[in-house]
């Protein structure tokens, strides 16, 4: 595998972003959506993931996007104003390639040096790869909700993960008063 670009995202991956996150919404439970979206929907999910502190990065391979990783508002009161929510998304034959540790470490990177304290992941149990993946970057699970969502006709459980992003201390781990 050629080295990969990863960089912030523009409108001209939209195309690449639609496809490789519809794959996920058909083949996969890393999104609950059911039904494929638009590229309108994209279009105004970028715009508020790479607005403000808020950031969208695209991992190139040989010029090719595929993946994609990016945070927005966790919640719209300002009481979360510190705490963004991400997904990282890769493209079928850019799967298993570390592809997704690659992005995901520039994301944290990135809202780390925003200033912001807490990066969360919603993420589907049975995706046994993503929660390694956030556990090895230093992701806590925080919270296990059984049952909340469901597709493919079942019933699916949602884990929560959590990183402090400024010292990346654990979740509920005491600040430094140096």
């Amino acid at each position: 595998m050629t080295e990969p670009v990863v960089r912030r995202a523009t409108a001209a991956d939209l195309d690449a972003i639609l496809a490789i996150y519809n794959d996920a919404v058909l083949t996969s439970t890393a999104s609950w959506d059911d039904e494929p979206v638009t590229l309108e929907n994209r279009v105004a999910w970028l715009d508020h993931h790479n607005t403000g502190r808020n950031a969208t990065f695209v991992a190139e391979v040989d010029g090719e996007v595929v993946g994609f990783a990016g945070y927005g508002t966790f919640r719209d009161k300002a009481g979360y104003s510190e705490t963004v929510e991400h997904s990282v998304y890769l493209a079928p034959e850019a799967r298993g390639r570390g592809l997704g540790t690659i992005l995901l470490t520039r994301l944290v990177e990135y809202a780390t040096d925003q200033g912001l304290h807490v990066m969360i992941g919603g993420l589907s149990a049975d995706n046994e790869a993503s929660l390694r993946l956030h556990e090895r970057l230093g992701f806590v699970e925080v919270a296990r909700m059984p049952e909340v969502g469901r597709k493919f006709g079942r019933w699916l459980d949602l884990v929560m993960v959590q990183l402090t992003l400024d010292g990346r201390r654990t979740p509920g781990e005491a600040r430094s008063t140096e």
